[in-house]
């Protein structure tokens, strides 16, 4: 008898997966206000930081 996979064939592998132990992460999408935020914040780090 074939086992049978818990996730449907169809189902959408997540962004980014962590497992440390009994800790169990999973990001499915990133918002893309959230990807926005990360790179200004970035910028703004890097353009302070060159100028120095």
């Amino acid at each position: 008898m074939p086992k049978r996979s818990a996730m449907p064939e169809d189902a959408q592998q997540p962004f980014f997966e962590l497992r440390i132990g009994v800790l169990h992460l999973t990001v499915q999408r990133v918002p893309g206000w959230l990807i926005g935020l990360v790179t200004t914040l970035l910028g703004a780090v890097v353009a302070l930081w060159s100028q120095q």
